[in-house]
């Protein structure tokens, strides 16, 4: 859309968290090194949701409730706002529980799975996936056709109308999505950095580990993604917003 790339610079990127321990991690690190002003709004502690036209771009993160869970009235206003996001062409990064919402947003069908899919891991890139501009390097010399992240979901999703499928794994084929330019919906997490791998591990399911290494592979790969998708949703040419 005409003039929204130069707006999106220049408004803050609002980052919606569900609860405590899903915080933007090496998001906002890397918004923050992107000269990118961000704002967390707690939905759970009872922060109001911005209004479309006063951000820039929006975070979605993860979150333990669902998209149906109808204890959490907020999730149906985030869902219209994704909506409207959507509509203007504004940079969105939906995480796991953000990815569900973008997706049921847009007309798809959230759903349990048979069984939870937690731990460090990896995704297969698709086709589609080897040739987008925010996944694509990855398998163009750095991963090849894998990329390292963090699981963390049992609920999965169809493809909104229009999406391009990104990412898959033998048990959850959806597991990114692409829809417009500038709109990605995450199933997994690549935000992991130490402190919120500290944050996580005495919460995980009994037997699942995040070793050291592990994170430092999946913040490594994560941190690459993340400055592409930053580049891609805000363009620069010669220094300035082009």
């Amino acid at each position: 859309m005409a003039g929204a790339v130069p707006l999106s610079r220049g408004r803050p990127w609002a980052i919606l968290q569900h609860v405590a321990h899903e915080g933007p991690g090496s998001i906002a690190g890397v918004l923050g090194g992107a000269g990118i002003a961000h704002c967390v709004h707690r939905l759970d502690l009872g922060d109001a949701l911005p209004a479309v036209d006063g951000i820039g771009g929006l975070v979605v993160m993860g979150g333990p409730m669902g998209v149906h869970d109808d204890t959490h009235p907020w999730l149906a206003r985030e869902r219209d706002l994704l909506r409207e996001a959507v509509g203007l062409d504004l940079p969105i990064l939906g995480v796991c529980l953000g990815a569900q919402q973008l997706a049921a947003a847009l007309g798809a069908e959230v759903t349990t799975g048979p069984d939870e899919e937690v731990g460090a891991g990896e995704v297969e890139l698709t086709g589609p996936g080897r040739r987008d501009p925010v996944f694509g390097p990855e398998y163009h010399g750095l991963s090849g056709t894998t990329v390292a992240c963090v699981h963390w979901h049992r609920d999965t999703f169809t493809l909104p109308e229009g999406a391009v499928h990104l990412a898959a794994t033998r048990r959850f084929p959806h597991q990114a999505f692409r829809v417009g330019a500038r709109a990605y919906g995450l199933q997994f997490h690549v935000e992991v950095d130490p402190g919120l791998a500290a944050a996580w591990r005495p919460l995980l399911p009994d037997g699942v580990t995040l070793a050291g290494t592990d994170v430092t592979r999946i913040e490594g790969a994560g941190r690459r993604i993340l400055r592409r998708f930053v580049d891609v949703a805000v363009p620069v040419a010669g220094g300035v917003p082009a």
